[in-house]
């Protein structure tokens, strides 16, 4: 059997596939277990700055697989959650690709993602009410917090997708793509982070992700403990340098 999840190595961004195209990109056990390997990856290596994640044939994926979920086996792995991501995103920038469906568990891995490139016909969802389960993979967590609170609430409680053109008007798609080109936006999106310092970008994640669960207060002590490191790293001062000298930057991540 093919693997259920694929990753290669474009320079500096790792590119995850989801590779069950016959199964819709359908998340059972093995595959949750195979994203979040390939987060340790993206994670564990140096070189890598940025990963993008995708579905192969057309489609992100279809959600959890049922088939499994009826035989009593669940998409979660310890430490990164249900899917193997939304509960423990990687600390690099992560991409979403969307190509044809993301609903229920595919769009909550999308967004468990930083950045989303979708093509036009894209759509997505959280259609779990139309089978009696609950989006509880961050979906119900996470929309609301993106979105209008009566547009998240009409996209949890009737179970109706939109389209990549209105998740876009929303704020949920950051690039739109013509159908086919969802990988190559993302690619594109991601290597524009990649080029960025490595210590600065992962310290930014962090406090953009923590920033909405902080208090004020909270968030300037946080933001300090951080973001000072940064400021005294050898790629700050690469940085600065380069700038003066007119010249790329070299970053070391230290």
């Amino acid at each position: 059997m093919a693997d259920p999840v694929l990753t290669e190595r474009r320079e500096n961004v790792l590119l995850i596939t989801l590779n069950r195209p016959e199964a819709r990109n359908a998340v059972n056990r093995v595959t949750a277990e195979g994203i979040a390997a390939a987060l340790d990856e993206l994670d564990g290596e140096e070189e890598l700055r940025a990963g993008v994640i995708t579905g192969a044939g057309g489609t992100f994926s279809a959600g959890m697989d049922l088939k499994a979920f009826v035989a009593g086996e669940r998409p979660y792995v310890e430490g990164r959650g249900s899917g193997g991501i939304v509960q423990g995103p990687p600390r690099k920038p992560l991409v979403a690709a969307v190509e044809g469906y993301a609903v229920a568990l595919g769009f909550e891995i999308v967004l468990a993602c930083d950045l989303v490139a979708a093509a036009r016909d894209a759509r997505f969802g959280l259609p779990e009410v139309k089978r009696s389960l609950v989006a509880v993979a961050g979906g119900l967590i996470r929309l609301p917090r993106r979105i209008p609170y009566h547009v998240a609430m009409e996209l949890a409680l009737t179970g109706e997708f939109v389209d990549a053109e209105r998740a876009h008007a929303l704020g949920v798609v950051n690039r739109l793509a013509e159908p086919g080109g969802a990988v190559e936006a993302a690619l594109e999106l991601a290597g524009t982070v990649a080029r960025n310092g490595p210590l600065a970008v992962e310290a930014s994640k962090r406090i953009v992700r923590g920033a909405a669960e902080w208090t004020e207060q909270e968030a300037w002590e946080r933001q300090g403990e951080i973001a000072g490191p940064v400021f005294t790293s050898e790629d700050a001062r690469e940085g600065a340098t380069a700038f003066a000298e007119k010249r790329d930057p070299v970053w070391r991540g230290r």
